[in-house]
């Protein structure tokens, strides 16, 4: 685990150092999907802690074995949330544990621009920078899962994610524990950390987008790595639009100050 950290820490010099050193407890393994992660652990500005075991992100689950059912049963995951597009997640149903409470939240998914039009896009420069600054979709993608938080009952775990769990789960796992109060630079680690744990998959994502298209593997590297400016981007496009990210989460999220409160007593400690 140390030699893990120490390459990681060398391979994305802006995570913090201890986002990565407690993996052991944060990343869950699971055999049929990655960027599998506890979302607790974090100290809030008030000096509490983001409780472990209940909210947990990650990428696609519609390859989940057997033995994975076991580890949702295990951790009490019997609440879900997908970010993904109606064809996207028709394509690639998910695989979860019979009863469990699946809520598709598709907002924004279905216009998501395709492989070539992303290719264009890195080529004209400010694919991702415009993909976070965009808040038309933010409100009605996420208010199921702040309904699902403030409604999971007792001993129950949650879980969300999209496909590769980075963007759309990035996002939504920023403005959960901006809820509860976490730094924003601890907010900004959590999201770049992603880069790390998608590794693999991303240097086969990179890769393809090199094949006939004229870009190189390094261009494409630094369009579509995950930096911290993206999601104080959408911080940023957030306060523009409504004043302040309270506004957002009380006019889009139907999370005011009572429900913040609540979002506080149920997920820290």
């Amino acid at each position: 685990m140390k030699k893990f950290v120490l390459a990681c820490a060398l391979l994305v010099p802006y995570i913090s150092f201890a986002q990565l050193a407690d993996s052991s407890k944060r990343v869950v393994k699971m055999q049929g999907t990655v960027n599998f992660r506890d979302a607790g652990g974090y100290t809030t500005k008030d000096g509490k802690t983001v409780t472990w075991g209940k909210v947990y992100r990650s990428a696609d689950v519609s390859k989940l074995t057997e033995q994975d059912l076991v580890t949702l049963e295990k951790r009490n995951i019997h609440t879900v949330i997908d970010f993904r597009g109606v064809k996207e997640s028709a394509a690639a149903p998910d695989h979860l544990l019979p009863g469990t409470k699946y809520t598709l939240s598709p907002a924004g998914s279905d216009s998501l621009p395709g492989a070539g039009q992303i290719i264009q896009q890195i080529k004209e420069g400010g694919f991702l920078e415009k993909f976070y600054s965009n808040t038309t979709p933010l409100g009605e993608r996420y208010r199921p899962l702040f309904r699902q938080l403030l409604e999971l009952p007792e001993g129950e775990a949650i879980m969300y994610h999209c496909t590769g769990g980075r963007d759309r789960t990035g996002m939504a796992t920023a403005l959960f524990l901006y809820a509860l109060g976490v730094p924003q630079e601890t907010i900004e680690a959590d999201y770049v950390a992603s880069n790390v744990y998608l590794e693999p998959m991303n240097a086969r994502m990179f890769k393809s987008f090199t094949t006939g298209t004229g870009l190189d593997e390094q261009t494409v590297r630094k369009a579509m790595e995950l930096r911290p400016e993206y999601i104080r981007a959408m911080f940023a496009a957030i306060v523009t639009k409504y004043g302040s990210v309270e506004n957002f989460f009380e006019k889009e999220l139907g999370v005011g100050s009572k429900q913040l409160k609540q979002l506080k007593k149920k997920y820290t400690i």
